[in-house]
């Protein structure tokens, strides 16, 4: 399948709207295989931007800095996300490609808002075994991963947590 102008659209809650004041969209269908992302803000130093995909839960922690380029500097990340996560590179350079462009949007899923919320407590605990501080971005790549292993209640009918829904949907060949 082509896609002329391949996209994602980006749900941000208010905090990161007001950080990047970015101009909002009705969001439709997402072109990628993760589908729709939903992104906060962490007010770590240095701050951090944590990113949720509607479809499996998977979460992506980058740099917020500078703000106005995170939805370009996200897919990269990305790939080093699924990358840990041992997803075929043809898996990933298709997620990535369709990634092309960006509409921004408000929350919508109160569901995956909560599970946002939910990432943003655990990151705190896991902030403090690893050295981010040192603004090593392995360390959010290794929180990136703890986090995925966490059980998510909207998972619970299926492969329960982040990495187990994306091994699935990776297996099962999804095509968008």
């Amino acid at each position: 399948m082509v896609f002329a102008d391949a996209m994602f659209h980006l749900h941000c809650t208010k905090k990161l709207l007001d950080r990047i004041n970015p101009e909002i969209v009705v969001p439709g269908p997402s072109d990628t295989a993760l589908g729709n992302w939903y992104a906060t803000v962490m007010f770590w130093k240095p701050q951090v931007a944590l990113l949720v995909s509607e479809r499996t839960l998977l979460p992506v922690l980058l740099p917020l800095a500078p703000a106005a380029t995170l939805a370009p500097r996200f897919p990269s990340q990305l790939a080093l996300v699924l990358k840990e996560h041992g997803v075929p590179s043809e898996f990933i350079a298709q997620e990535v490609w369709r990634m092309d462009k960006v509409q921004y949007a408000k929350t919508a899923n109160r569901s995956v808002v909560g599970i946002l919320n939910e990432f943003v407590k655990q990151a705190e605990f896991w902030l403090a075994a690893y050295a981010y501080e040192k603004g090593d971005n392995d360390d959010l790549l290794a929180i990136s991963a703890k986090l995925a292993e966490t059980p998510c209640s909207p998972l619970y009918k299926g492969p329960v947590s982040p990495d187990k829904a994306l091994h699935e949907l990776v297996k099962a060949g999804a095509q968008v």
